[in-house]
This record gives C-alpha cells, structure tokens and sequence, in this order.
C-alpha cells in the first residue's frame, strides 16, 4: 500500500504567502484587474466582450426575472470558476467589497437551488423535466463540481458556509441519484470535473460519502454495459450541440475502457487531465496501487509523446484532443489554456504521491509558457487557443485554421479559460512545496514563505 495523504502533509495554502516580484505583479494583475472584468463580463458589462449572461441565467432560475436561457448548457461554471477566484484572492488579501460582490452572487445561486438541492440553471430554466438526461453533453455534474470547488475555496478564505452548505445539499442530491445501489443511476458525467471536487469536499468535511462518491464516478467509467453509450442511443444517437445524428466516440469521454485499463491519454484533452486529477487524488487517499500506476502510464504517455515543448497537450481542434504520439503539429495545434491547467492539477496530485522532479518539471514548464502566454499583459484578452506558429491570414481564410487567432480577445462565448486562469494563479501558493515524512520539497522556484512543521 502507498502512504496514504493523512501520512503525507499536504502544504495548506494559508501557510504559504508569495513575496515574489514577478509572480506578485501578476497575482496582483489579477486582483486587481481579471476578478473585476471577469465580474463585469459575466455580468453583461464588460465593454466590446461576448455577451456572457451567466448572471442573468441565475437571475431567471432564481425567479428574479424573466427571460430565456442564454449561452452554452454549461454557462454555470463561468461563475463557479469565477468564485473560486475570489476565495483564493480573498485568503491572500481580505478585500470587503469584493467579498460584498461575491456574497451577492452567492445569494442569487442559493435561490437559484430547488428544493431538493439540484442546482443548475439550464435544466430549470429550459428542460425542467430532463434532468440526468443527456450526460455526454450537457455537464450538469462538472457545473456542479466547480460549484464545488467554488465552496471549498470560499469557506477556506471566509469561514462562510452559505456556499458550502448549498453545494452539500448538491451533493446529497447527487448522491441519492448515482451508484451502484439498486434503484440508482450507474452513470458519471460526459465531462470530468466533479470526481476532483469531491475529493476536496472531503478533505475540508471529512465526510466519507463524498470520497465514496468519487471513488464510484471513477470506478464506473468506461464499464460494461457502457452507461454513455446507452444514453446515447436512447436519446436516437442525436448531438446535444449539433442537433445530428452522429456514431458516438467513448474515446472522446476516456469512456472506451476502465480507467485502470487506459494505457494512452485520447480524447478531449481537458476532461482526460482532470479525470487523471482526480485518479491521483483517490491513489494518494485510498494506497490503490492499480490507480497508481494507471496515473503513471497516463502520465508518462502525455509528457514524453502527446505534450508540445510549450507544456501544452491536445493537437487538434476537432474534439479539442489528444491524436497519437509525436503528432504536434505547430500551426494548426489547440493547446488549449484549460488543458495545460488540467495538466498542473494532475502534477501536483503526483507530487503528492511521490516527489519526482519530472512531475514539478512539468508543472513549470506549463505554468510559465502556455498559461502565462494565455492571458495578456492588460488582464483583459486571452487565447483560448495557444499555438507556437501563427499565419494572421490563413487564420480567417483556411477553414482548418479558424481556432487560431493571431490576437488575444477579450471574452468567449465558452469562457471556461480566463477564470481558469485566475483561480489558477490567486491559488499558485498550494504548489510551490510539498512534503513527505520529515523532507520539504520545493516544487516551482518561486520567492516565498512557508510556515510548516516536519
């Protein structure tokens, strides 16, 4: 059996303070700059960005106003990611009216919940009655991860339960719909993020429940009888956003196998490294070795053969996904900013298994390339897409090129990327050090004090 996290210590983010002048002045970017514009931008007022309406959709499930869903089905996140931003910039520097703004939100998403805990705004507002329906599209479980994460990180920096109590009444709910008992759904969501999150719901309560709960979304993945599969064909084998009939990839989900069986990282890129995540998270809590070494597969796959020299991963658009080994091509690459994030996470969770100098590598590598390169000097355009080669013209004329964008803009449609990148970085101090038994490890050479007991 592996040490188990209670016998490892896991460095806590309060006793971590950055004093850094080149990691400082961005943290400090985005305090000062991407939390306010990302508020502004969710809240529609965010001058020359896409139209978010994520508060809006809030506002309406709420009963606030009326109104029409508007935005992706998983539109939710974008305010989740951006709470969990505040959390960690709030335990960095208390700031009352940013705390003000966020308690706000908060409220707005606590009347938004109905009455049996389910929370999540397009199913309320448009397809009430389908809720659990379409797990491959629709991310009602990874919406509720971030939300999630969103909590843990709010009362960490708060001592606020408002949050964490609404997503435990989630997560009840959740867990009276899902597992293996008869009468539940054996099901897990088309995109990854929930397993993660509970995991760290678990670490803060100490509820057994929300590590069983993740444990069974790992364990049921890629099963026989496939549970995608078979929503898939009861829902006439349509696509949610195309509205085409179309052959379903389980590879696409990291569904096509059991996730101790998967030797080489395929399909969408960022559900697969928040799904490794939260296996690296289960390995180090439970001492499963087949899980262990599952990661370590995964891992050495992605970094020696699927990784670009920039730390990003995923090499196409079509599915936003890892192709084969050595297949990096530089002007048509995805490398998308949540991907390389994705892939932080999973560093970090392998440092905690075991302090090898590759996975902080790694980390860095991610970290000071393809994550800085996303976000612009202003805090207020990104790349979605993160290419080493850009042709301006071929990006609006060749077909196969459209992804790429030889400027920064300043919001997305599907904006999952610039909150990740600021909760990312208002959170930099959970992955400096770690520690195992009496030895401190420096993972990212990054100016700061630590106070810790070995």
């Amino acid at each position: 059996m592996n040490k188990t996290i209670q016998d490892q210590q896991v460095v806590k983010d309060q006793s971590v303070s950055i004093k850094d002048d080149f990691w400082g002045s961005y943290i400090k970017l985005v305090q000062d700059v991407v939390i306010p514009y990302q508020y502004e931008a969710l809240h529609d007022k965010a001058a020359g960005a896409e139209p978010s309406h994520a508060i809006a959709n809030f506002e309406i499930a709420a009963g606030r106003k009326t109104g029409e869903f508007y935005g992706w089905v998983f539109q939710d996140s974008d305010v989740a990611k951006w709470l969990e931003a505040v959390g960690y910039s709030l335990s960095i520097k208390r700031d009352p009216e940013l705390e003000r703004q966020a308690d706000e939100v908060i409220d707005l998403v606590g009347e938004a919940q109905q009455e049996d805990g389910y929370l999540n705004t397009y199913f309320t507002i448009k397809e009430p009655g389908k809720r659990w329906t379409n797990l491959n599209d629709c991310h009602e479980l990874y919406c509720a991860g971030h939300f999630i994460e969103a909590a843990v990180s709010y009362y960490e920096a708060t001592g606020k339960r408002k949050l964490l109590d609404i997503m435990c009444r989630m997560v009840d709910h959740i867990d009276s719909v899902f597992g293996p008992e008869e009468g539940k759904m054996r099901g897990y969501d088309g995109h990854q993020e929930i397993e993660l999150a509970l995991v760290k719901l678990y670490r803060l309560t100490g509820e057994e429940r929300y590590l069983k709960l993740s444990s069974f979304f790992i364990n049921e993945r890629g099963q026989q009888p496939n549970f995608l599969k078979q929503q898939w064909d009861n829902l006439g084998s349509i696509n949610f956003f195309t509205g085409q009939k179309e052959n379903l990839d389980l590879k696409y989900y990291q569904s096509h196998l059991p996730v101790r069986e998967q030797e080489v990282a395929v399909g969408h890129a960022v559900r697969a490294v928040y799904m490794y995540t939260a296996m690296a998270d289960l390995a180090a809590l439970t001492g499963d070795d087949t899980l262990r070494e599952a990661c370590e597969r995964l891992w050495n796959n992605i970094t020696t053969k699927q990784m670009y020299i920039t730390g990003g991963i995923g090499s196409t658009h079509r599915g936003e996904a890892f192709t084969f080994d050595y297949d990096l091509p530089n002007d048509s690459v995805y490398a998308e900013t949540c991907a390389s994030i994705g892939l932080i996470f999973f560093a970090q969770r392998m440092l905690r298994i075991s302090p090898d100098a590759r996975y902080a590598n790694v980390m860095e590598r991610a970290l000071y390339n393809n994550v800085l390169g996303s976000m612009a000097q202003d805090g207020k355009h990104y790349f979605y897409v993160n290419p080493l080669e850009v042709w301006p013209k071929a990006c609006s004329c060749n077909p196969d090129k459209h992804h790429v964008k030889s400027e920064r803009q300043g919001w997305f449609g599907c904006a999952c990327c610039p909150p990740n990148v600021a909760r990312l970085l208002t959170s930099l101090n959970q992955y400096i050090y770690t520690i195992h038994g009496d030895t401190l490890y420096t993972n990212l050479y990054i100016g700061s004090e630590l106070t810790t007991k070995l």
